[in-house]
């Protein structure tokens, strides 16, 4: 795993508070038990600072240890839960993305831009993919996924630059590409064995009221049930006509299109 590196802090900032958040992402589905060197080495900090903020954290109930290595506790499900609730994005989107999947008979899925990676924040699926499953707070490379493009092309020229200036684009299979300015002529984006072989998805923005993107709507299946051609031809109106509806909702919890706005 490539080692972390923490950005320079500004001077009202808690340097203390990010290392310690750093030390909580070095876990991973890979990495679930990590000994001491290993979550120092990832979060790229001293292993005597990285050894303080594991006892912080092991007081505070977020993590705890095994003989010589450091587990997460349940405990930290509740930093991700503050954004879910605050947002209210489960009420906002689970009658739309549970209808969504029940007229495909696959998955539907809400995401929005962190950093270089889109993150699921909400989830619905009648059928599990042979290849892939995600769930809430599943994270995949944006310019290998439909979201991920569908985010990035409604991202100012500004902001894109410094996407590719820091994002590591290399291809997670041998069909992954990256089309964005054929997103944003579009206006969707659909993808297939390019994130993983075997999954196929397409996506459409989700606007606010000012019409930016502030998070992307997909339905997605299996090449054995489907190709993108057809994805496109049988669900394309299908996908819209929901992300019309879930923009419209968007009125009632503003918060979702501000945090989206870095």
């Amino acid at each position: 795993m490539p080692r972390r590196r923490i950005t320079p802090a500004r001077r009202e900032a808690m340097g203390g508070l990010a290392k310690g958040l750093a030390v909580i992402r070095a876990f991973s589905r890979e990495h679930a038990a990590r000994t001491l060197t290993d979550i120092a080495r990832s979060a790229g900090i001293p292993a005597a600072t990285a050894r303080r903020c594991l006892l912080t954290l092991e007081e505070l109930g977020y993590v705890t240890r095994n003989a010589r290595s450091f587990l997460l506790r349940p405990k930290v499900l509740q930093l991700g839960a503050a954004y879910l609730e605050s947002m209210n994005i489960e009420q906002l989107t689970k009658t739309h993305l549970e209808e969504l999947a029940r007229n495909t008979s696959d998955s539907a899925a809400l995401c929005v831009l962190d950093g270089c990676d889109t993150v699921y924040v909400a989830r619905a699926s009648v059928r599990t993919l042979l290849r892939l499953e995600a769930h809430v707070g599943s994270r995949f490379p944006a310019h290998a996924t439909s979201t991920g493009r569908v985010l990035l092309a409604g991202l100012s020229t500004e902001r894109l630059q410094r996407y590719f200036d820091t994002a590591s684009l290399e291809p997670l299979t041998e069909r992954t590409v990256t089309r964005i300015a054929e997103c944003r002529r579009n206006g969707y984006a659909v993808v297939e064995d390019e994130l993983a072989y075997g999954v196929v998805a397409l996506a459409v923005p989700v606007l606010d009221q000012q019409r930016r993107v502030v998070a992307a709507l997909n339905t997605s299946s299996h090449s054995r049930r489907t190709t993108r051609t057809r994805l496109l031809r049988e669900r394309l109106s299908m996908l819209q006509q929901v992300s019309r509806q879930i923009s419209a909702d968007l009125a009632t919890v503003p918060w979702l299109s501000l945090s989206a706005q870095l």
